[in-house]
């Protein structure tokens, strides 16, 4: 279920847009930082949140427009993930911020981790369950400072691509997509 934050704020008009998508480890960040990238966005992920205002200035003088900027941050961003929150709060960026949090149930996120092969960034020697919980702990006030809060337990690529489009798309980025292929029958289908 989605659940807008209580203090979310009008977007001033005028100001260039910036969206921090955070969360659990196979919650979807990485489906999201697509669909952001679809959308226009131009996408940095891992990034050290220190960074934040130096990227978003960055971004802005070497396109010569405001550009749409998202950026993912996680807990493998270490000790500068304790950065984010005085980032954001301090409205560094001089943007209109939008914090996304994306979490799943924690049998889902097993699942999908397990699913990934990959080691989950607290498990260290012990069990994936505690490396989630860990997580879960370390992101607890990012969570209730989120503008934005999509729970994917239920949710495919698809249906999440989709909110995220509702969330953050405009009429010139969110519509049908076509896409047309030729292709020769002796060359194969594509």
């Amino acid at each position: 279920m989605d659940e807008p934050a209580p203090h979310s704020d009008e977007r001033a008009p005028g100001r260039g847009e910036l969206v921090v998508v955070t969360g659990m480890t196979g919650a979807g960040r990485s489906t999201a930082a697509k669909e952001l990238e679809d959308l226009g966005f131009y996408v940095v992920d891992n990034m050290p949140p220190s960074l934040l205002k130096d990227v978003v200035r960055l971004v802005d003088e070497s396109r010569g427009v405001e550009q749409r900027i998202a950026v993912v941050v996680d807990v493998r961003s270490g000790s500068f993930f304790d950065s984010l929150q005085a980032n954001l709060a301090a409205g560094a960026t001089g943007r209109n911020t939008t914090l996304v949090f994306l979490e799943a149930a924690d049998e889902v996120l097993v699942r999908r981790q397990e699913a990934a092969r990959r080691p989950h960034p607290l498990q260290g020697t012990g069990r994936l369950l505690d490396g989630l919980q860990r997580e879960r702990a370390v992101l607890a006030q990012l969570r209730g400072d989120a503008d934005l809060v999509i729970d994917t337990t239920n949710l495919n690529v698809h249906q999440l691509t989709d909110r995220i489009a509702e969330a953050f798309g405009t009429p010139e980025t969110v519509g049908l997509k076509v896409t047309v292929i030729s292709f020769g029958f002796k060359y194969g289908i594509p």
